[in-house]
């Protein structure tokens, strides 16, 4: 289907004709266009060619050369056929926690052990791939927290905001409490049945201007929905002298998280906490999560739309070209593409 969205362009298809009926004649002797040589130019046609033979056809280029360009102004526009939106799911922003701490290294995956913000750039990323139809955002938070992906059913881009999300962004605290404020600033407007916010974190609030509790109970008010998940290991081993087991000691690198602020959180609003002290039992977490029941949200469609302005456009461009082309080179001027060389027999 094709649609102009400027069709009164169309009111100006008889201007030319206007202009030629109502503009006065001319009546200066003095040619408009001075022109050199060009007694030598005309001495170089045929003589005794009419014009009047092949004058209707230049006329009606011109006229095709008008409506070209007026059918290009007006806009043609080719809608397709309606594409639905999807009409159910949740609005859902994943908090991560990228302070300084996410750089222990104590997740083991595969057969590498490898640093907590790997662990969760990684299985955060097949997490998100599986959200097809919510609507997610990213929030990214250290000693500052800030929206790095609005609400959005674009899930690639949140999904490779995620895997770049580097350690120092922003700082090297953790504002648990600040991040959950802007969750609840972006989630508010949403229908209140959807709001879902997955906060993970390594340690406990040492940089928020708002107490994490407080951030909890005012998304709590509003019927938001809080999952949070304490990462990291509960013992490791660090190596002895030179890298040996001689000296070797254990110890807790989750000795600062704070499970109970992040369970108290997550009972507060009607969610859950979990604890991923591996990379196994996060996937284990991020597959409950994707069990969470889709709220139904308004429908919508749209409509995609092409334009179609280089068409006319083009046509008129080559009917300009085949204009040129004529003045140059008039037929049966003694042109090459007349045939006739133009030498006395």
């Amino acid at each position: 289907m094709i649609e102009w969205l400027w069709p009164w362009m169309a009111l100006l298809a008889p201007l030319p004709w206007l202009v030629r009926r109502l503009a006065p004649p001319v009546r200066s002797a003095e040619p408009a266009l001075r022109a050199p040589f060009f007694d030598d130019w005309a001495a170089l046609s045929a003589p005794g060619v009419s014009v009047a033979r092949t004058a209707r056809l230049p006329l009606l280029a011109l006229w095709l050369l008008w409506f070209s360009l007026l059918a290009a102004t007006a806009r043609p526009m080719w809608v397709g056929e309606p594409v639905e939106l999807p009409n159910s799911g949740r609005d859902l922003m994943l908090a991560v926690d990228i302070s300084g701490s996410m750089r222990i290294e104590d997740m083991q995956l595969g057969d590498v052990v490898v640093r907590r913000i790997d662990a969760v750039r990684q299985l955060g990323a097949e997490f998100i791939k599986q959200r097809s139809g919510d609507r997610l955002g990213l929030i990214l938070f250290g000693s500052n927290a800030y929206v790095q992906s609005p609400l959005s059913f674009d899930i690639a881009t949140v999904r490779r905001f995620l895997l770049e999300a580097r350690i120092g962004f922003a700082g090297q605290e953790t504002a648990i409490g600040d991040a959950i404020g802007l969750a609840v600033k972006r989630l508010r407007e949403r229908p209140a049945q959807s709001r879902v916010l997955i906060l993970l974190s390594d340690g406990r609030d040492t940089a928020s201007a708002v107490k994490p509790l407080d951030a909890a109970q005012l998304a709590a008010d509003l019927g938001i929905r809080i999952y949070t998940i304490g990462i990291g290991a509960d013992a490791m081993t660090l190596p002895g002298l030179f890298g040996s087991s001689f000296g070797a000691r254990q110890v807790n690198p989750s000795a600062e998280l704070d499970e109970t602020t992040l369970r108290e959180m997550a009972q507060l609003t009607g969610g859950q906490y979990f604890r991923a002290r591996d990379p196994r039992e996060l996937a284990g977490i991020y597959q409950l999560l994707n069990e969470l029941e889709p709220a139904a949200q308004d429908s919508a469609t749209y409509r995609p739309r092409k334009a179609l302005g280089y068409v006319p456009l083009g046509l008129a461009l080559l009917i300009s070209f085949g204009l040129a082309l004529r003045h140059c080179w008039p037929l049966g001027h003694g042109s090459p593409l007349s045939g006739d060389t133009g030498v006395a027999r």
